[in-house]
């Protein structure tokens, strides 16, 4: 016989699991720390396995505590499926989907989806935390979102991916007068916009410069795409940023050239079970809309600014659902 009990304190040792700490699971569960600390140790004594072992100031997972994790990870998701199902069945909304993104790719991608599922006026709310790709797949992790569209991101264990496209970045800087220079020369001479620390757009710039052996004379750090976009608009340095973000730039002001560095995948993160009811409609509109993009050749006003790079997105690779097999906001309505 299941003792029921027991269920809710195998979904706070998920969180436990997720979040690596009691503490910050307390707060998801909006509970106490020796609460979430007794309902685990109850579990533990009832089957005489021990799941937690202390790590530093954090606990983890022992190697019992690794194995019962994937059978845990899909009772967490059941659940919350069947839950979504019953507000269904009931005639009230489902849970509120949240999603993680970043300001670029939820200004390109999200905007469109979204407005055409409202209008159509599904039974489904949002949630929409913009944040750059890494916190999106912690946030996915400690269970706060329910989907990340992140860029060059290894998946987790647990987690599925559906990757959208490759997505090439650029070169982007003021026009200025007289004979033309390339961009990636201006380095030395102008600030160097770069993205935040712990993005991709970062590393990729870092690892250019050193390969390059490029000093900047000046850096001015920023937090996201647009505000790097809002500099360079306004006429003040040069920077690294993805091509998918160029579109709506002014090209009498500003100019971009390709970077020698590589495309990275932009990828649909989510935990199994995410496609179903209003979800999947979700990320069925998400993939076409990627689908629709690479047709047009997006952004336009790349084919014009750089003859020898015309269409930066057309190559789009065929959308595929993986899944890792390692271990390891703002509100619409």
């Amino acid at each position: 016989m299941i003792d029921a009990a027991l269920l809710p304190a195998l979904l706070s040792l998920l969180t436990v699991a997720r979040s690596g700490s009691v503490g910050a699971a307390a707060r998801l569960h909006h509970r106490t720390s020796s609460a979430i600390s007794q309902q685990i140790r109850k579990l533990e004594r009832h089957l005489g396995v021990t799941f937690l072992e202390r790590a530093g100031r954090g606990v983890r997972l022992t190697a019992a505590g690794e194995a019962a994790l994937p059978g845990i990870l899909k009772l967490g998701t059941e659940t919350e499926a069947l839950f979504a199902h019953l507000a269904e069945l009931s005639g009230r909304p489902p849970a509120t989907l949240r999603v993680a993104v970043s300001d670029y790719l939820g200004k390109a991608l999200l905007v469109p989806v979204l407005r055409e599922l409202l209008e159509e006026r599904l039974p489904l709310r949002f949630e929409i935390a913009t944040t750059h790709s890494r916190e999106g797949i912690r946030l996915l992790g400690l269970g706060e979102v329910d989907c990340a569209v992140v860029t060059g991101q290894e998946i987790p264990r647990g987690l599925e991916a559906e990757r959208l496209f490759d997505q090439p970045f650029v070169w982007v800087g003021p026009r200025r007068p007289g004979k033309r220079v390339p961009l990636a020369e201006r380095l030395t001479r102008e600030p160097l916009l770069r993205l935040g620390a712990g993005s991709q757009g970062r590393r990729l710039l870092e690892d250019y410069l050193a390969r390059e052996r490029i000093q900047p004379t000046s850096t001015i750090d920023v937090p996201s795409v647009s505000l790097l976009l809002a500099y360079v608009s306004g006429g003040l340095g040069v920077g690294l940023a993805p091509a998918l973000a160029l579109a709506e730039l002014d090209r009498g002001r500003v100019r971009w050239e390709r970077a020698a560095v590589p495309a990275l995948p932009v990828t649909l993160v989510h935990r199994p079970g995410f496609r179903r009811g209003a979800a999947a409609r979700f990320a069925a509109r998400l993939v076409a809309e990627c689908r629709a993009r690479a047709g047009r050749g997006e952004p336009k006003a790349s084919r014009a600014n750089m003859k020898s790079s015309s269409g930066l997105l057309r190559d789009y690779p065929t959308t595929r659902s993986t899944r890792s097999p390692r271990a390891t906001r703002h509100s619409a309505r």
